[in-house]
C-alpha cells in the first residue's frame, strides 16, 4: 500500500542517491507492480512532423498508410502548422490520417496547437477539439508543459493556467493525453514536487491522463536525477496516473532499462521509419524493433506485450 508523501519528504528523496537511491528504487519499483502489474508494454507508432508534412495531406495519406502496412496502431503528429497553411489545416491533417487508416489512433496537437487551429478557425478550443475528435482525432500530447510553473515559462510557452486550461479542456471533450515534465532546465527539486501536484490534481479531476513523461532537458540532467524522478513520480502519482513511460529516445536503452526497474513500466513507442520518407519524424533514425523489446523485457524478467494508445493489450 503506498504511504502519502509529503512535499518536504518528495523534495528529499529527489536528492537521494548511492544506497538511498537504491532503496527508492525499489519502492517505487514495488509501487509499480501493484499499480501496473509486471508487463513491460510498448505502442508500434509512427511520429510525423508537421513541418516536414504539413502542408501535404497526400504525403500524410500515403506514410499513414505505410506505417499501418508496418504495424503500427498510433500516429503521433507535432508541431504546428505552417503559417500559410489553410484555416482548416488542423482538421484536413486529421480527416487524411482518419481516411488513410480507418481504425489508427491518432494522437495530436499539444495544448499550443489546439489554441492554433482554434484561433484560426475563429472558434473556441472547445470547439474545435469536439470537430477534431469527430473527424477521428483520439488522444492529445501533453507536452509543452516543461515545468508547470510560471517563473520558469519563457515567451514561447503558454501560461501555466493556459496550458492546465486547455489541457483538461481536451479531456472534457473526450480525449485523452499523455502528461510530461521537462527536467534539468533550472527549476528547483520544490518546482518539480509541485509540478506533479499540478498534474495529479488535473488527474483526480478529470481522470484523463494516461500516462506519465519525464525527460532531460540539457547535458546537466543526470542519469541519477532521472532515476529519482522516475522514481518519485511513481510515488506521488499512484492511483491517479498509474503508467509512467521510460522515454528512451531520451535516455537510451540502458538509461531506460534502470528507469524500468525503479518505477516505470512502459517503454512507449517504437518509433517506425518507414522506407516511403523516414525524415517525415523528428527522430528519424531513432527506433526500436520488436527484437530490441524483447531483449530488454528479459534483462528485466517481465513479458513484453504491445498495447494500444490507452493501455488496452494487443
Amino acid at each position: 500500500m503506498t504511504i502519502p508523501l509529503t512535499d518536504a519528504e518528495a523534495v528529499d528523496l529527489l536528492g537521494a542517491d548511492g544506497a538511498g537511491l537504491e532503496d527508492l528504487c525499489a519502492r517505487a519499483d514495488a509501487v509499480r507492480r501493484e499499480r501496473a502489474g509486471d508487463r513491460l508494454t510498448f505502442v508500434v507508432n509512427r511520429n510525423l512532423d508537421t513541418a516536414r508534412v504539413g502542408g501535404s495531406p497526400a504525403l500524410v495519406r500515403d506514410l499513414v498508410v505505410e506505417a499501418a502496412a508496418l504495424g503500427a496502431t498510433e500516429i503521433c503528429v507535432q508541431g504546428p502548422l505552417p503559417a500559410d497553411a489553410p484555416d482548416d489545416g488542423y482538421l484536413e491533417l486529421v480527416r487524411a490520417v482518419a481516411g488513410a487508416a480507418p481504425g489508427i489512433h491518432l494522437h495530436a496537437f499539444r495544448p499550443a496547437e489546439v489554441a492554433d487551429a482554434a484561433a484560426r478557425l475563429g472558434v473556441t478550443p472547445r470547439e474545435f477539439l469536439d470537430r477534431a475528435r469527430a473527424a477521428g482525432l483520439g488522444s492529445v500530447p501533453g507536452t509543452g508543459a516543461r515545468i508547470l510553473d510560471d517563473a520558469m515559462r519563457t515567451p514561447a510557452d503558454l501560461p501555466v493556467g493556459r496550458w492546465v486550461e486547455l489541457i483538461t479542456t481536451a479531456h472534457a471533450a473526450g480525449l485523452t493525453s499523455t502528461s510530461t515534465m521537462v527536467y534539468g532546465i533550472g527549476e528547483t527539486p520544490a518546482q518539480r514536487v509541485a509540478h506533479l501536484r499540478l498534474l495529479a490534481g488535473i488527474a483526480e479531476r478529470t481522470g484523463g491522463f494516461t500516462e506519465f513523461i519525464a525527460m532531460p532537458g540539457s547535458p546537466a540532467a543526470t542519469p541519477r536525477d532521472a532515476r529519482a524522478i522516475t522514481a518519485v513520480a511513481r510515488l506521488l502519482l499512484a492511483g491517479r496516473i498509474d503508467h509512467i513511460q521510460a522515454p528512451w529516445p531520451k535516455v537510451g536503452a540502458e538509461g531506460a532499462l534502470q528507469l524500468l526497474r525503479g518505477g516505470a513500466d512502459d517503454l512507449g513507442g517504437l518509433l517506425l521509419d518507414g522506407e516511403l520518407d523516414p525524415s517525415a519524424g523528428q527522430e528519424q533514425g531513432l527506433s526500436l524493433t520488436r527484437a530490441d523489446v524483447d531483449r530488454i523485457a528479459a534483462e528485466l524478467g517481465r513479458p513484453a506485450r504491445q498495447r494500444t494508445t490507452r493501455y488496452g493489450l494487443l
